[in-house]
């Protein structure tokens, strides 16, 4: 067993101090500092911050690997790098592109997911299936050639793998296939890339969509007379994904998305391939895109991904809103871990949890990262 001391331990409800965390393979409790049991290994944190592991439900690639390279190297490398952001679990997320690739990748994802338990990496959780399903009108940075029809049964194939897939329900006639895969998997269908106007959304939602992919971007509304998929998703119960990197969405819009979506809100990176790396021209399923600065960008213009780091995005929203720090760090680890069924075992410090904890320092930049009790980071002095 260990112990963490000297650090503001953020709960789901509280950050406490003058405590110490203790962890073996679980969380075994927050105990007042002063009776940390004799003989047990104490890690002074600096007076820094003590915080779930976070968890990113939507991220493509990065240090230069894409998912969709669909090899155990590309993996592996990505949830290496992750660790340096306080991310201890993480969804890789395929893009629209030839089919038998996102196979590949998702089975790739999937034959890994036992062995990420106990890599020096970010455990994989499952997979997020961004696409094929979705509206060419609202592609972004999608590849319209490989654009298809809904398909539970690609669905239902990697059901074991596959925790989200994104589709624009009004390209699903009827929502037959949503309710396919509502009926035989735990799959989450979320929908997103949609033009669906605000009513068909609904419809949606009622017929089984439970989740919004990258709340703002790529979806229709909202406006006076056409309130369109955002205002359905601020609307209805269904957790909403928002990239936190001040660009893909204005930081004033960030409070009443709070307000509106509470616990229903996941902060995710949308990070691509350039994560990590100096700005440049890189690939992300096969198409080329320019990163500078925040933005990643088409050659064409179109807005793409992101190169956020999660724990940055935490610090992004707090310092842009008055939400709590404790709530803020929610939306990266609990409501995701919610979103996708961890939370039971993950998402928050809670005795009996998994022991995936991040030491950061003020400015929330992940200084240690433990992932089952064990240091799987720690930041170079």
């Amino acid at each position: 067993m260990k112990a963490l001391v000297n650090g503001k331990i953020i709960l789901k409800d509280r950050i406490v101090e003058g405590k110490a965390l203790l962890i073996s393979d679980r969380i075994e409790g927050v105990v007042p500092a002063e009776s940390v049991p004799e003989g047990i290994e104490k890690t002074d944190c600096g007076g820094g911050y003590i915080a779930p592991g976070l968890i990113d439900i939507h991220i493509h690639g990065y240090l230069g690997k894409d998912v969709c390279d669909g090899t155990e190297d590309s993996i592996f490398t990505i949830a290496n790098g992750l660790l340096a952001n306080g991310v201890t679990g993480f969804l890789p997320t395929t893009m629209t592109v030839a089919m038998d690739t996102i196979e590949k990748a998702v089975e790739t994802c999937g034959s890994l997911m036992e062995k990420s338990k106990t890599w020096d990496g970010s455990r994989i959780l499952g997979v997020h299936a961004e696409g094929p399903f979705i509206n060419v009108k609202k592609k972004g940075a999608q590849n319209p050639d490989f654009i298809k029809k809904p398909d539970a049964g690609f669905v239902k194939k990697y059901g074991g793998i596959i925790k989200i897939i994104t589709m624009a329900p009004e390209t699903d006639e009827g929502f037959e296939e949503i309710r396919k895969i509502r009926r035989d998997t735990d799959v989450v269908v979320s929908m997103g890339h949609t033009a669906a106007d605000y009513d068909t959304a609904m419809a949606s939602v009622e017929a089984g969509v439970r989740h919004t992919t990258h709340l703002f971007n790529a979806m229709t509304g909202p406006n006076s007379r056409e309130p369109g998929v955002v205002t359905a998703a601020l609307n209805s119960d269904v957790t909403c994904e928002l990239i936190v990197d001040t660009f893909h969405v204005n930081p004033a819009n960030y409070r009443y998305v709070y307000a509106m979506k509470g616990r229903n809100l996941c902060f995710i990176t949308d990070c691509l391939p350039a994560g990590g790396l100096p700005e440049g021209e890189y690939t992300l399923g096969g198409q080329k895109f320019i990163s500078k600065g925040i933005q990643c960008r088409l050659p064409d213009g179109t807005i793409a991904g992101s190169v956020l780091k999660l724990n940055q995005g935490v610090m992004n929203f707090f310092k842009n809103t008055d939400v709590p720090l404790y709530e803020c760090v929610n939306c990266a680890s609990l409501n995701p871990a919610r979103t996708i069924g961890f939370d039971k075992t993950k998402g928050s410090i809670e005795a009996g949890k998994d022991a995936d904890v991040i030491v950061t320092d003020s400015e929330f930049n992940v200084l240690k990262t433990y992932i089952g009790g064990e240091l799987k980071y720690e930041a170079s002095r």
